[in-house]
């Protein structure tokens, strides 16, 4: 209680005054007003704080675009420009292309694998090294061609996947099931495109394209985590997802890469250069775009969003790939794909999402906690005092730098966790330390009507790039 004292007062200097109540925190100034749903036993950060509410205040001179409502989840943190777990909507004629940033879509992928632990350890090393090869040593062979690319951002997914080259990996990969799978993917058919947004590197006449973005995690906090079912906690709607105690799923947390890189970064500096001429740029440096820019920059980041989208194909492919030469079967299935960092048109409105899932009523979520932490799929429950949304994990606690300075004495954990890496600052940088507890964060949301559990999943081997 002392330390939310001590909060209050230096917001309260800064203009923002702070309330709590039944583990929802009320931010408002002046001028707009925040909701942080955040249990007592988790720190509320001044930083976070100060950007969820310079996102609330994002207006354009001259303009009537406003934003409509701001809140956020229970990992809530600070980021490099927006709070993670932040979920800001605007009316229609106005979008805020700092919120998504530079890594559009950037979301989670799980498969089943149709074995069980046991069946799957019996053969663990040959699987590891296969999959350390493809994932962290460049081992891959995903050859494309440009005009698969070119159909992706003019087209869509379905026109990518009929696209797709004869050679590489892709002289194994059961197309028919990857247009099936288009269905389980939350809001994809939600993103535009338009080749006009898309790189030229990727859409350029060369005839066959080794793109070093495709198939990759990236750095930070993405990974590919091989899990077990650890509990069943909707039973119906588990055996409708095909999850079954104890065996082994595949969870891939991975976004857009390059292409979300030139997206985001260009439409950054067009919402600044679009700020009306001779008024003072705002003291928090974020600018919103209203309008024709609007629309653009949406059909802008669907193109990124559909990258997104076919990297954690290629990675969920590529681990196919390894069980069935390990296994000599592949009976996989996609149980869902979810996005974070997007902006969606939805009740009449831009609904932002910072490190936050859509859980709008029936959609499926991924809600992972650390490699050393339980992982759950959840149901969405559409709940609109949390602006149909979730949390997209249980957010962080401490810094990178301060993780490498702690270095190996902040590894433990209550869970038997196992990490591969090239980078041994990975395993330290995303220590479960660093990292809430998964437990209060899924059971916060529960308690306010946002999700309902479906499965408990137990981590087992995390790879990190």
């Amino acid at each position: 209680m002392s330390s939310l004292l001590r909060l209050q007062k230096a917001l309260r200097r800064q203009g923002i005054a702070v309330d709590f109540q039944n583990g929802i925190y009320t931010l408002s100034n002046p001028h707009t007003q925040a909701r942080v749903l955040l249990p007592q036993a988790f720190s509320l950060e001044e930083k976070a704080v100060r950007q969820l509410m310079d996102f609330a205040s994002v207006h354009v001179p001259g303009h009537v675009g406003h934003v409509c409502q701001a809140c956020a989840t229970p990992d809530f943190h600070p980021g490099s420009i927006a709070p993670v777990g932040s979920i800001v909507a605007t009316s229609e004629d106005l979008v805020i292309p700092a919120i998504p940033g530079t890594d559009i879509n950037c979301g989670m992928r799980l498969i089943t694998t149709g074995l069980t632990l046991a069946q799957v350890e019996s053969r663990s090393e040959a699987l590891t090294t296969r999959l350390r090869r493809v994932l962290l040593e460049d081992g891959r062979d995903v050859p494309l061609r440009s005009q698969a690319y070119a159909a992706l951002f003019g087209s869509g997914p379905q026109a990518f996947i009929d696209s797709l080259h004869t050679q590489g990996l892709w002289r194994r990969v059961d197309r028919d099931r990857l247009r099936r799978e288009l269905a389980g993917c939350i809001a994809l058919g939600e993103f535009g495109g338009g080749l006009q947004h898309a790189p030229q590197a990727l859409v350029g006449s060369r005839e066959v394209i080794r793109d070093p973005s495709i198939g990759t995690t990236g750095s930070g906090n993405h990974f590919v985590e091989l899990q077990v079912v650890d509990a069943i906690l909707d039973r119906h709607q588990a055996y409708a997802l095909g999850l079954r105690q104890d065996e082994v799923v595949v969870m891939i947390h991975s976004g857009s890469r390059d292409v979300g890189f030139f997206v985001g970064g260009r439409w950054m500096d067009r919402a600044r250069a679009a700020w009306p001429v001779g008024v003072r740029h705002p003291q928090s440096g974020l600018f919103g775009l209203t309008g024709a820019l609007a629309q653009e920059y949406l059909d802008a980041m669907g193109v990124a969003a559909r990258y997104a989208w076919a990297n954690r194909m290629v990675l969920a492919e590529l681990v196919r790939d390894c069980f069935s030469g390990v296994f000599g079967m592949d009976a996989s299935r996609l149980v869902v794909d979810v996005p974070h960092n997007v902006v969606l048109r939805e009740q009449g409105m831009n609904i932002h999402r910072k490190g936050a899932t859509p859980a709008r009523a029936g959609d499926l979520a991924l809600i992972p906690g650390s490699m050393g932490d339980y992982s759950y799929v959840a149901t969405g429950l559409g709940n609109p005092d949390w602006l149909w949304s979730c949390s997209h994990g249980a957010g962080r606690t401490m810094r990178r730098q301060s993780m490498r300075a702690l270095r190996p004495e902040v590894l433990g954990n209550e869970l038997d966790w196992h990490c591969v890496t090239l980078r041994e600052e990975r395993r330290v940088e995303e220590a479960p330390a660093a990292y809430k507890r998964i437990g209060p964060v899924i059971e916060a949301q529960e308690a306010q009507g946002m999700i309902r559990g479906v499965a408990r999943l137990r981590p087992w081997v995390t790879f990190k790039a």
